[in-house]
Formats: C-alpha cells, structure tokens, sequence
C-alpha cells in the first residue's frame, strides 16, 4: 500500500502509519505507531518486523482478508472498465424477485452475470443499501415470522407494503379510471455518510422492485454532504428554505432530499410532520448508537423516532457493534419500543472487507447485521359500560 502506483492509496498508508498503534502485546503499556508493511497483505500493522514476526499467528487470521481489501481498492483505482456498474432497468410483471441472497436477488433482477468474486464485491458494495431496504420491505422478503420477524413487525411492514404494491387493475385513461395518486413512501436515512454520496442510479433501482410507487428518500445528518460540496454546493438558508435543503429530481417516480442538519433539530420544527406508518420509514446505515463517541449524539434523537411510531431499520458493521446498539435501545427507552426484526446477520450485507485506518486490524464489511424497532404503540378497546 504505501509502495502503490496510487497517490490516494500511498497517502492512505501514511496516514494509517500516523493513526494506528502496533496491536503487539508488548505496547499494552506503551502505544506505538504502526510502521512496518505486511509483505503478504500490503497493509501497514505494526511497528517493525520483529513484533510482526513474533505476533505472526494472529496476524495470519486477518492477513488473506486484508489483503483482499487492499487489492478491491486497487481495483477500484485501476481505470478498468466496470460492466457490474451497469444497473438493469424495469422489472417484468411474470419475473419474480428472489430474495433468497445475492446470487438469486442477481439472477432474477437480470443483472448482467458476474462471474468474478472481485466483481461480485464491488457491486454488493454499493447495492447493500438499497436492497438491504427493499428485503425488508417488499411482499417477497426472506424476513417473516419463521425468520426473524415479529408480530409487531408483520404490523408495520403489512402497513408499508399496502402502500409499495397497490392493485394493479382499476385505473384507465377515461373518466371513470381516475384514480387518485398516493403521496410518495418516505425513508428518511438518519445519520447520513456514504449512502448520500451513492451514484443516484444505485437507490433508482428502488423505484424499479416497486414499480407502481413512488418514494421521497430523505438524507439528514452534518455529514450528508460530505464529498459532494462541490458538485451540489449546500444553498443559501432562507425564509422559504429556512435548513438549507437540497432537492434532487432523479426520476418521475424518486426524489431526493438532504438536509445538512440534526434530525432532532428538524423534528422539533414540525418539517416532516405529520408521520403515517403507512407512508413512513426510518433509516439507520451504521448509526453508532451505543459507540461512546456518537452516542450523546443519539439521545435527543431516539425519543423523536419513538413518538413517530414509524418502523427504524438499522444496521451494524459487525456482531459487537449491532449488539452494542441494540443493548443501548434497551438500557435506554427499555419497555418503550417494540422489536420488529430480531438482530442477526443481513443476508444483503456488503461482501467487501473494509480497513479501519485507525486499526488495521478492526476488519468490517458494510451492513453486516440488520434489525428493527419502533416505538410502542398502546391499542386501547372500549368496554361498554352497563347501564344501572
């Protein structure tokens, strides 16, 4: 890595060495940075060849997979053409969508064929957010009450796929086929990084396993913008626009928001209101709930996703940090929320390993695991009182 033809890679490797501490367990009481570069991986992990040596058995557990990180994002610098890019269009009404895994989801979606595992990676990495969304939404999800899905969850996701497959007889060009359109599926992704700074066409594929909806997809978050100021410089905030908010119009059936602010911020001025769980759906890619260094970042979020009662999806990078978040959710607001998809591995997590250039060590792939909540709702009934 810091001997690449790839200024961006070789800069990557300086600043692993200037970030990351040698994992050798002679450093417990004295940290240093790492220097010293893997022969077989590439990657810098630790300080001289001696500790690497010594400490050889645990770095073979990680050493074939950082190698295949490093050379994914070689790859992906290597100016070759990339035919797994290219996205199919319009799902037939007779082809069925198999969310089974990657392969079948591939196939029945007529991707063109991707015969190579590096292939494979680079185009899981970028589709793991759309279709990690529409696996849990759509009629055909491999989620149910055999596999993870709860009874409260059924309720939630019954009310989103009466809205995303509508009947598809009734309408006509005269008179009497009018029918009136409904408002678009909102999915707001919370906490927004990379799934903002997708090509547009990767979250278009939405619009085509649901091809009789429409949908607003609103990214909220400080770094939403990140990586895009220059080609979607945030606008001026006015009256009429009073957080900034930045409208895409991909297509007749998508539109795209993003708002570079808290949500909490906007939840208190009523900008989204009113929520419908018919409509409405929460976002959390790798939100860091429970990490100690986002989570007082959380807490004035999570009771306004609560009072929404709107399903949240979240996502984890690996088992500990899904875990992490799930068991802050219940030290937090414990007996105020309702699981809806109990924690587990997502079937549609990225395939790519990817490096932590704070810890080399710390290996992760994206959307590991996935799991959803919602805050509780109380069903009153009424008991008719007799009369004395």
């Amino acid at each position: 890595m810091d001997k690449s033809p790839s200024p961006s890679m070789r800069e990557r490797a300086a600043a692993i060495k200037r970030t990351a501490y040698c994992p050798h367990p002679d450093h417990a009481s004295s940290p240093q940075h790492v220097k010293f570069t893997c022969s077989d991986c590439g990657v810098p992990t630790y300080c001289s060849e001696d500790h690497w040596a010594a400490d050889y058995e645990n770095h073979i557990l990680i050493c074939d997979a950082l190698r295949e990180a490093n050379e994914d994002d070689h790859d992906l610098r290597s100016g070759r053409f990339f035919p797994e890019f290219e996205y199919p269009g319009e799902q037939m009404d007779e082809a069925l969508i198999n969310f089974t895994n990657w392969d079948t989801f591939l196939y029945t979606r007529d991707f063109r064929a991707v015969n190579d595992p590096r292939s494979l990676r680079q185009v899981t990495r970028l589709l793991t957010y759309p279709i990690t969304i529409a696996s849990f939404l759509h009629e055909l999800s491999p989620y149910n009450l055999r596999h993870r899905l709860t009874i409260e969850g059924l309720k939630s996701v019954s009310a989103l796929r009466y809205t995303l497959h509508p009947p598809k007889t009734g309408g006509g060009k005269d008179m009497k086929g009018i029918r009136i359109t409904p408002p678009p599926v909102r999915i707001f992704m919370l906490g927004a990084r990379a799934e903002s700074s997708l090509p547009r066409e990767v979250w278009h594929q939405l619009t085509h396993m649901f091809p009789i909806s429409t949908f607003h997809l609103v990214f909220i978050g400080p770094e939403s913008l990140d990586g895009r100021s220059s080609e979607l410089p945030a606008p001026d905030r006015t009256d009429s626009n009073p957080f900034g908010a930045i409208v895409e119009r991909v297509s007749h059936n998508m539109k795209i928001s993003t708002f570079v602010e808290h949500y909490h911020t906007l939840h208190a001025t009523g900008t989204f209101a009113p929520f419908d769980p018919y409509f409405d759906c929460f976002v959390l890619f790798h939100p860091g709930l429970g990490h100690p260094g986002s989570a007082a970042e959380w807490e004035n979020t999570l009771p306004k996703l609560l009072e929404t009662k709107c399903p949240v999806l979240v996502t984890g990078y690996t088992e500990n940090d899904m875990e992490r978040d799930v068991n802050w959710i219940n030290d937090k607001c414990k007996g105020e929320f309702d699981m809806l998809l109990e924690p587990g591995e997502n079937r549609f997590k990225s395939l790519r390993w990817d490096i932590n250039d704070a810890d080399p060590t710390d290996l992760s792939q994206g959307n590991w695991g996935v799991w959803s909540f919602r805050g509780k709702r109380y069903e009153a009934t009424r008991k008719d009182v007799e009369e004395v």
